[in-house]
């Protein structure tokens, strides 16, 4: 079953797969209005059920704006509009869900939620977020760098700021398997998930973890970063003071290539860890990739319905 759980487990040829059907789709929708189907309608027939344990702006826009324009519809929901918020096992529910949709997106604060979908739905399961990796937003980081630079991700440079969360653990994923250079510059008490780590170093993935952000990104094609305190957390004070340090500033930024793009997977809290002058400033590409997420979700979609 193509689930889209995490980077690791999906190959390099059926990410790249992925990554030139979104750059073909997203060229030939140019001058369409937004409700438009593609002239394909690919999944034309097709439901997708969309599952939120977490509140989202552009993923559920992403993933909604994708089955319409693919020519499918989606069900969206929450767990509290569900049986499983009174107590329905993950177990049961997916196998209540793949009887009636042919694929479900979750974003759900356990990745143990997500796996226990997956073993059990018997359709495509796509990860849109978990507490362990976020892979849809890292392919549409690495469609922006893309785009922007003309040339494929492989050989390139890229540093990761701050917090040692989700994001971090699917940017090490992709390097890994998509061969780019990664820094993670991050303090201590805030590293990426170690099972990540050691996972991507034994496919020879070439991954520093550093504790100054100028190491980061000195030469960095691109600077990565990433809200400080998540949805949920509470005790905030003493991780913003260790993570200050990693703020992406112009000064720092500036340390990095001269043609580095700055992205956000968003919400961004200005002033923590970025500066209004970097993510509102000519380097950032922050809304070049959020409009990506639609862009990435179609040819997901795609590939976990056996149409890549």
């Amino acid at each position: 079953m193509p689930h889209f759980l995490d980077l690791a487990s999906v190959t390099a040829p059926a990410l790249r797969a992925i990554l030139d059907e979104a750059h073909r789709r997203k060229a030939a929708r140019r001058g369409l209005p937004k409700g438009t189907p593609d002239s394909d309608a690919p999944l034309a027939g097709h439901t997708l059920a969309m599952f939120f344990e977490k509140p989202s702006t552009r993923t559920r826009f992403s993933f909604d704006m994708a089955m319409r324009q693919l020519g499918g519809t989606s069900i969206v929901t929450s767990a509290g509009e569900m049986q499983l918020g009174r107590g329905e096992t993950v177990a049961d529910t997916a196998r209540v869900l793949g009887r009636m949709v042919d694929a479900v997106m979750i974003r759900t604060n356990s990745h143990a939620t997500l796996e226990g979908l997956a073993e059990n739905a018997g359709v495509p399961v796509i990860n849109a977020l978990t507490d362990i990796s976020h892979p849809c937003q890292v392919m549409a980081d690495i469609m922006t760098y893309e785009e922007v630079a003309g040339l494929p991700v492989a050989g390139s440079c890229w540093a990761y700021l701050g917090d040692g969360n989700n994001m971090a653990n699917s940017l090490i994923e992709a390097a890994s398997v998509l061969r780019f250079d990664l820094r993670l510059g991050v303090p201590h008490g805030y590293d990426p998930d170690q099972a990540v780590m050691a996972t991507a170093g034994c496919r020879g993935g070439a991954i520093d973890l550093v504790r100054s952000a100028a190491a980061a990104v000195d030469g960095a094609d691109v600077v990565v970063t990433d809200t400080w305190v998540s949805m949920g957390q509470t005790e905030a004070r003493d991780k913003i003071a260790a993570l200050q340090p990693f703020q992406v500033t112009a000064a720092l930024l500036a340390k990095a290539s001269p043609n580095a793009l700055f992205l956000h997977c968003l919400p961004a809290h200005r002033g923590e860890e970025v500066t209004a002058e970097v993510i509102d400033g000519p380097q950032s590409r922050v809304w070049d990739e959020a409009e990506n997420r639609l862009h990435i979700q179609k040819a997901i979609l795609l590939w976990c319905l056996g149409k890549l």
